[in-house]
């Protein structure tokens, strides 16, 4: 078992709020700049910019974690992470058929830019990634699940698109794992909503590479004998665990 420091939560410029600086390979190198082992991509409501961050963490050797950040039907943004590429395409190709199709604005939003692994633009997504899909906040966890993923609510401790904000609480079932933005509100917030069993882990929500931290946070991971893969289903494993080691 081995300690990786991680950031499980990052923006490329495929998101519309994302800096167009924000491409696979200059996300990676921010990394391993801030001496992190795990990395996970997680654009709104897509997952199109996996394989090209796939393949500049290959270059680096950080382990690369393919992911979402899936906006709910009520507005609520849950994080997705997935042990596999594959696994992580399938479910967006079924996140797509859920999408509400708005005209994007570039202007307003952001161009949306699908990359390859040399950080050339290959597609431009033509629309709005950031607006609520017809996924239901009790459905998704299950979706995920489908695709052998983790689905868990993102920056509870925010009041944009955060759980807490919109529903006034977490389930009384819980989450095993939960995101804050701020690890300095960790103490409160599972004194408040009652997170004993729950891991709680800490996301950059980066959308610009200045937004990435220095190694802060990690997890104790099986990582014998040694592969990325390995590790990345362990993760997968962790988080749908929570605090049970």
């Amino acid at each position: 078992m081995s300690r990786y420091y991680y950031d499980l939560h990052i923006h490329s410029c495929l998101s519309p709020c994302g800096d167009n600086d924000n491409t696979p390979n200059n996300l990676i190198g921010m990394g391993v700049l801030a001496g992190l082992q795990i990395m996970a991509l997680t654009d709104h409501n897509t997952c199109r910019n996996c394989p090209a961050f796939f393949e500049a963490a290959r270059r680096q050797g950080i382990i690369p974690i393919p992911g979402m950040e899936l906006t709910t039907a009520e507005d609520i943004h849950m994080v997705c992470l997935f042990p596999t590429l594959e696994s992580a395409l399938a479910f967006d190709d079924e996140v797509a058929k859920r999408r509400i199709l708005i005209p994007n604005r570039p202007d307003i939003f952001g161009e949306q830019l699908v990359m390859n692994e040399e950080d050339e633009v290959v597609d431009k997504e033509p629309y709005l990634l950031s607006n609520a899909t017809t996924i239901s906040v009790e459905e998704a966890p299950a979706l995920a699940q489908r695709f052998d993923g983790v689905c868990y609510p993102a920056h509870i401790d925010r009041e944009a698109n955060g759980m807490v904000a919109v529903l006034g609480g977490l389930p009384p079932r819980g989450y095993p794992t939960v995101e804050l933005h701020d690890g300095e509100r960790e103490a409160e917030f599972r004194e408040a909503h009652d997170l004993r069993h729950s891991l709680v882990v800490v996301g950059s929500d980066a959308h610009y590479l200045w937004d990435i931290r220095d190694k802060d946070r990690w997890l104790d991971i099986e990582d014998e004998p040694y592969s990325g893969a390995l590790v990345r289903q362990q993760l997968i494993q962790r988080l749908k665990r929570g605090q049970a080691l």
